[in-house]
């Protein structure tokens, strides 16, 4: 069989404390081939660590430790700096949850499209600014080349957020990360978004990492489930066997899930006794 896309084995993550290792992903494993995989789980649960230490973007005292951590074959442990600077944007992207914070106020939207294509390609100023007018209008936004000139300010946050999905997908990376893509926006764009997303995954070939808390949103989203809890991983299933999932924890999760029908009821915490 071929080698999945991403491949994780016994994945650890631990920050130093006066009373030692204290560790926030603890020996997960888990692939992630050219599918939309998400990984869920409450606040605290290491999920986005996880997608942090696939990036390479932990903190240096971080301690990351695995006995297999690779893309496409490569090894990520052993990528020194430079390895790092051609992978990132290139082979994986990633898309963060707030515009306001991820787009730099002070540039235009079109120098900061085409940034990775300025770091990666030797295209010429003419063919960048057509590549990323015909990504924005991929994504979805009116008018590319009022976008294109303007600045983040101008924008909604569900523009910015396409904005960014534009900026990380413009030079057709193979895996995309994304951590929480939807959280600072409303319902209805929420969905835009995801539909979006899943979209460009299936049209560009790609593989996605869906990091999320939103169980509903994964069902209808995702085609696999990576439930995780206290820095490990609590069951892995099929998206839409969330409902009916063998974990007591993962079924507590999807039935305190926001829905008709538990408004105005107590939801139930995991764990509490009768």
């Amino acid at each position: 069989m071929a080698e999945p896309l991403l491949s994780a084995q016994d994945l650890s993550v631990s920050f130093p404390s006066e009373a030692g290792p204290l560790p926030v992903v603890d020996g997960i494993s888990f692939a992630v081939d050219r599918e939309i995989v998400a990984l869920v789980g409450e606040s605290g649960s290491g999920k986005s660590m996880t997608g942090r230490a696939i990036m390479g973007l932990l903190p240096r005292q971080a301690q990351v430790r695995a006995t297999r951590l690779s893309f496409e074959g490569q090894d990520l442990l052993s990528l020194p700096p430079s390895g790092w600077n051609a992978l990132r944007g290139n082979g994986i992207g990633l898309v963060l949850q707030d515009p306001k914070y991820s787009l730099n106020p002070a540039h235009k939207v079109g120098r900061q499209v085409e940034e990775t294509l300025l770091l990666h390609t030797r295209l010429s100023a003419a063919e960048r600014r057509e590549r990323a007018l015909d990504m924005l209008h991929t994504v979805g936004l009116p008018d590319p080349k009022r976008v294109y000139a303007s600045y983040p300010a101008a924008l909604s946050g569900g523009m910015g957020q396409r904005v960014m999905i534009a900026a990380m997908l413009i030079n057709r990376p193979k895996l995309l990360i994304a951590d929480e893509p939807t959280s600072a926006l409303d319902r209805e764009l929420q969905g835009q978004i995801l539909t979006l997303l899943r979209s460009l995954t299936e049209g560009f070939g790609m593989g996605l990492l869906l990091i999320s808390h939103d169980l509903q949103q994964i069902s209808q989203f995702a085609d696999r489930a990576i439930v995780m809890r206290g820095g490990r991983i609590e069951e892995e299933l099929a998206s839409g066997n969330l409902a009916s999932a063998r974990s007591a924890y993962t079924r507590a999760l999807w039935a305190a899930r926001p829905s008709a029908e538990t408004y105005g009821t107590r939801l139930p915490v995991y764990g509490a006794g009768a």
